[in-house]
């Protein structure tokens, strides 16, 4: 499949885990890519160490924090190619996950987003085989954590792709695009990968798991303090800004999404839900809930913007 894919990654260049993260792009044995760095680290050696390392790479050293959907939005601007991968960092990709992947957007012409199989640095544990919406309404990677035993071998359709090793065809991105850009970015980091997924699902666009792609994912490595890489129950990892923005996000994504049936027929799941993660933000980390009202204007933001994300239409007129 000789079609030009950009490769967009985001750096805050914590851990060097760039350098790696590069060099498996430059590994890769589709020949046709199209590779961008955003640098959100503030030190020009990251810059210059990424360009000695992909002499081919294109670079936007940021000067402020863009995170993660701002970034995305950079890169995604910069990209020529009629697919995009939007890759963390902390991830490593094995050699033939391009090609690999590719294959699934022939699947079918409305095939939007491909999910490889994404492990842990230990390459036995699974990271992501797809994402999908819990009936707490929240991102669920399948998989999350669990050893790797082969059950995820099946080629299927999903509902979306985690951010971290996220490949979207172009044509979606442009045609779920909001006025803000592809990625919402009021939600700064985390669920931004649900919310463009559940905006493509209302487009008549689907997902689909392809598990001969490899990818290798140090999950929380570029966001959570050191000890909490790849360990369960992340929140307790997070600073309280993004802890913040965890449980904020969700409400993003559901204020934007969910259908008023969807929301009747969920509402006692996300009740507990909500009463679970609000519990331990009382008693463990209070000081989320001042930043989480300071930031309610983005909820009223979004409540404003409802439904202007595109028309629910088919996946026969996506392709027409």
């Amino acid at each position: 499949m000789d079609k030009l894919v950009s490769v967009v990654v985001v750096t805050c260049g914590k851990n060097d885990y760039f350098i790696s993260c590069l060099q498996s792009v430059n590994r890769q044995t589709h020949p046709f890519l199209d590779i961008i760095l955003i640098d959100n680290s503030f030190d020009p050696a990251v810059s210059r160490r990424a360009q000695e390392l992909c002499p081919s790479l294109r670079v936007h050293a940021s000067s402020t924090n863009l995170f993660y959907c701002g970034s995305m939005n950079q890169g995604i601007a910069m990209s020529r190619g009629e697919f995009v991968l939007c890759l963390n960092d902390d991830v490593v990709l094995d050699d033939h996950f391009i090609g690999e992947a590719l294959g699934g957007f022939l699947f079918s012409g409305d095939i939007g987003m491909v999910s490889g199989k994404v492990l842990r640095q230990d390459k036995k544990t699974v990271d992501s085989t797809g994402l999908f919406l819990s009936v707490w309404r929240t991102a669920m990677e399948r998989g999350y954590g669990r050893p790797d035993h082969g059950q995820f071998g099946q080629e299927e359709v999903v509902f979306g792709v985690g951010g971290a090793v996220a490949f979207y065809r172009k044509k979606m991105l442009d045609q779920v695009k909001e006025a803000a850009g592809w990625f919402d970015p009021d939600f700064r980091i985390f669920n931004e990968d649900l919310d463009l997924a559940w905006r493509a699902n209302r487009n008549g666009w689907r997902a689909y798991y392809i598990p001969s792609a490899l990818a290798y994912h140090a999950r929380g490595g570029s966001v959570r303090v050191d000890p909490g890489s790849a360990r369960s129950f992340a929140r307790q990892y997070l600073s309280d800004d993004l802890h913040a923005d965890l449980i904020k996000n969700r409400y993003l994504a559901i204020i934007k999404n969910e259908t008023f049936f969807g929301f009747v027929l969920h509402f006692v799941p996300m009740l507990v839900h909500d009463l679970c993660a609000w519990g331990y933000v009382v008693v463990f980390r209070p000081r989320v809930i001042g930043i989480f009202l300071a930031r309610c204007h983005y909820l009223l933001s979004a409540l404003r913007r409802r439904g202007a994300s595109g028309s629910r239409a088919t996946p026969g007129q996506r392709n027409t």
